[in-house]
């Protein structure tokens, strides 16, 4: 067992307490969008079939749906979305990757750019901080639907290479390739998991303990980067004591 970066966990926390259902349909709209360009079927499209349960998952009508994987494969017209991974480092030498989709590159490469200046953070070149990531399928599982040795034995004959105490909720890594088969295993075994929380991820290899004032900027920078409407994801590899993280919440 080990630890992980906080920001994946807070940003759960943070999702169940305040979900934005508009900007979670834009951002499921996107990923439909962008997935469906390798194909508009998704028994032949892994991307596409995980957007797609995502989708509905979060109730989203089946025709807008519809109409998503129709613009991906250019059968209906609409604005070309283009993926861009942004790379930079946040208060404290935190390195941060953020996944955005846009249908005008150079405003948005502005705008967040002005959100890493803005929040003691500041841009970097391609490549930069990629390298501190993998990427990973990553499932949370609330440590009260299972116990550890039930849950490590499910998932590891599914595929899974890790299993993570998380506190509050087990955290499951796998390839991203055996995403489904994790999944799969989990909900035929009675683990229901919210698919809000599973999802094919960038995750930290190691970790950059921040204390202070530089936790408190991090935290704030990662929110003014999710806040943006282009952004889909945000990846850090800061960490922050329990306790510190209690304080700053009060």
């Amino acid at each position: 067992m080990s630890g992980h970066s906080k920001w994946a966990t807070i940003k759960h926390k943070k999702a169940a307490l305040d979900a934005k259902r508009g900007k979670s349909f834009t951002r499921i709209i996107k990923e439909i969008n962008i997935a469906a360009r390798n194909g508009g079927d998704p028994d032949m499209n892994p991307r596409l079939r995980t957007a797609i349960v995502a989708a509905k998952a979060a109730s989203m009508p089946a025709d807008n749906i519809k109409k998503a994987i129709m613009r991906g494969t250019g059968e209906l017209e609409g604005g070309q979305i283009e993926e861009v991974m942004f790379e930079g480092y946040g208060p404290g030498g935190a390195a941060v990757l953020v996944n955005v989709a846009t249908d005008n590159r150079n405003r948005t490469v502005s705008d967040i750019r002005h959100v890493f200046s803005k929040n003691g953070g500041n841009m970097g070149e391609q490549g930069s901080v990629a390298w501190m990531f993998e990427r990973k399928s990553q499932i949370f599982v609330p440590s009260d639907k299972a116990g550890e040795d039930q849950l490590m034995a499910i998932v590891l004959d599914a595929g899974a290479d890790d299993l993570r105490n998380q506190g509050d909720q087990w955290e499951i890594l796998s390839p991203p390739e055996a995403h489904e088969a994790v999944l799969k295993a989990l909900e035929t075994s009675g683990i229901h998991v919210n698919h809000d929380e599973a999802s094919i991820a960038m995750v930290p290899k190691n970790l950059v303990k921040l204390e202070g004032k530089h936790a408190s900027a991090m935290l704030r920078l990662s929110e003014a980067l999710e806040e943006h409407d282009d952004v889909q994801n945000v990846y850090s590899n800061f960490d922050i004591d329990e306790k510190e993280l209690e304080a700053m919440a009060q």
